[in-house]
């Protein structure tokens, strides 16, 4: 289904998208970055909470490693301002892209068992839908965050992988 290339890149192009996003973030009120815009999320720091508690979970599904700070009841507040999530943001990315450098094609196979809280039961899937929904989960709320940069009157930059800079 993946190979640990694919891991990779997709380690990059989250990386890339994130830092693109943390420049235009970087630059707007509190007020705005908490406005309900009418997202899923409600708004663009909450979405992006969203995104980071969701990478730190299934992080430490994949690497064993510590998993985030808060209960899933909390996750949008899991960071107070966007200057807080920008240094969990690059810390969880150069995590996510040190594991993407590490994987073998044989971690990919096979089955991956957690027990979900949300769900209340012990849920059993194969590795690699794991990691291909881990970074499909990424890309998606982060095209509802680029949704409402836009609308908020910011240019977020382009968003296709076939334009990320090489490294």
């Amino acid at each position: 289904m993946i190979t640990p290339e694919y891991c990779r890149v997709m380690a990059r192009y989250n990386a890339w998208q994130n830092n693109a996003i943390w420049q235009l973030v970087d630059t707007m009120e509190p007020e705005a970055l908490d406005l309900d815009r009418g997202a899923f999320f409600g708004s663009i720091r909450a979405t992006l909470n969203h995104i980071l508690w969701g990478d730190q979970l299934w992080m430490s599904r994949f690497d064993d490693g510590d998993g985030p700070a808060c209960e899933p009841r909390d996750h949008v507040n899991l960071t107070a301002n966007i200057s807080d999530w920008w240094a969990s943001r690059f810390r969880t990315d150069g995590r996510i892209k040190m594991w993407a450098a590490e994987v073998s094609a044989l971690d990919l196979v096979g089955e991956l068992s957690w027990y979900s809280v949300t769900e209340g039961r012990e849920i059993h899937k194969p590795v690699a839908q794991c990691v291909a929904g881990f970074f499909n989960h990424q890309t998606h709320h982060r095209g509802q965050v680029h949704a409402m940069l836009t609308a908020a009157g910011m240019k977020p930059e382009d968003t296709d992988l076939v334009l990320m800079p090489v490294d």
